[in-house]
């Protein structure tokens, strides 16, 4: 049987072996050398719908030569929270400051084994000045965003939650 998410201890690199965990009622990846469950480890990043002080306009980005409208996102570092990273990723990238973080919802995202949090961010001030990892980027009114942004996208689907309220339902993995 495959293991999801890793194959090998994280502790000592023994092969994973799969064992049925009574308390969690199915089979967890299990190191026959330390004696422990090891559970599956994913990356964590951050998702970013911002709005300029007014919250009158969503901010989208183009990167990597992609040229697809999208959030700001970046990872999580070790040890960092994740409302910690959503200020440092903004700092970093649009080279601005936060004046208000809020909470929206997460998603699995198999495709980088990715556990995305998306939260909203106002700016404190509509002035950016972007790092060499933006390619470009251009502030939209809600309903020119929902047309701008790349379409199919997870990008996409955090932002039509936000702008129905968060009552968007992903679909299934």
């Amino acid at each position: 049987m495959a293991i999801p998410g890793h194959k090998f201890c994280s502790e000592c690199g023994t092969r994973l072996e799969m064992r049925y965990l009574p308390s969690e009622q199915k089979e967890v990846p299990y190191c026959s050398t330390c004696g422990d469950y090891r559970f599956p480890l994913y990356n964590v990043a951050c998702s970013m719908i911002v709005l300029n002080p007014d919250r009158d306009r969503i901010l989208l980005i183009q990167q990597y030569g992609r040229g697809k409208n999208i959030l700001v996102a970046g990872y999580v570092n070790l040890g960092e929270d994740a409302e910690t990273a959503v200020i440092r990723e903004i700092r970093e990238e649009l080279g601005a400051e936060v004046s208000e973080v809020r909470f929206n919802r997460t998603h699995y995202f198999k495709g980088s084994n990715t556990l995305m949090i998306n939260f909203t961010v106002v700016l404190a001030s509509q002035e950016i000045h972007p790092n060499e990892e933006i390619d470009a980027f251009h502030w939209y009114p809600e309903e020119e965003a929902r047309r701008e942004i790349f379409q199919g996208s997870l990008a996409q689907q955090f932002l039509e939650g936000y702008l129905s309220g968060g009552n968007y339902t992903f679909p299934n993995p």
